[in-house]
């Protein structure tokens, strides 16, 4: 019996990893819920194998193309995506997999008759978050399906932030934009606040070179683990 293979992935933020690459080679399809943060990324993964993809809350201008919502029916399989569950609109009549992000966890449910699949992200690793994506393998002429979730975690390390937990890190970002707006410089920001100056400059970056972008917006666009000591 013939097994189908799709990448399901989410929140790429600017890094598609060589392992997720290497992934997706061995699919027919890729599955992407948003926050690609760039064109760059998808354009790579279309390289790889077709691409249906949403519109995530990071991807701007480029991604005007790309629909906040997308129905598709692969291998016999309706599958509905979103970015965010919580935008959830759709009559879901008839639907056997929602595909959705933005929380970069893994999860993976049963609901109604549905099968609720967040991949989580396998791009920039958030604190201690794990790095995942998954793999929809569905048998050919049949409807039997299953998930697999990929876990790249061990590919990465990292350590928390000094001064930063995973709990006040929207605030201190919050903080500094503030003292940033102030006219304050880096060293002195880092200084007063007890973190360091490379989360700083990195918060500073973002707000730069990303017009208009919130706290939440820095926090969703921050490899946190690009601070730190990292293997691939």
């Amino acid at each position: 019996m013939e097994i189908h293979k799709i990448a399901v992935l989410s929140d790429t933020h600017g890094l598609l990893r060589p392992e997720v690459t290497k992934l997706a080679q061995s699919c027919e399809i890729i599955l992407h819920a948003g926050d690609f943060d760039n064109q760059k990324v998808l354009e790579e993964l279309k390289a790889v194998a077709p691409v249906y993809a949403v519109r995530g809350n990071n991807d701007r201008g480029w991604a005007a193309n790309l629909g906040k919502e997308l129905e598709i029916t692969l291998f016999g399989l309706r599958i509905y995506m979103v970015h965010n569950i919580k935008h959830l609109q759709k009559d879901l009549s008839g639907i056997d997999i929602i595909v959705y992000g933005h929380s970069h966890k893994y999860e993976e449910r049963r609901d109604g008759g549905i099968c609720y699949l967040n991949p989580g992200s396998c791009g920039p690793r958030r604190f201690r978050l794990p790095v995942t994506m998954a793999v929809l393998e569905v048998e050919e002429g049949e409807r039997v399906w299953q998930f697999r979730k990929i876990d790249l975690t061990e590919h990465t390390e990292s350590r928390p932030v000094r001064g930063v937990t995973e709990g006040s890190l929207k605030s201190t970002v919050e903080i500094i934009l503030r003292e940033m707006r102030a006219g304050h410089k880096v060293d002195w920001i880092a200084k007063k606040l007890g973190v360091e100056c490379a989360f700083v400059e990195q918060v500073c970056r973002i707000y730069v070179t990303h017009p208009g972008v919130d706290a939440q917006g820095i926090v969703d666009k921050m490899e946190v683990s690009a601070l730190f000591e990292r293997t691939f």
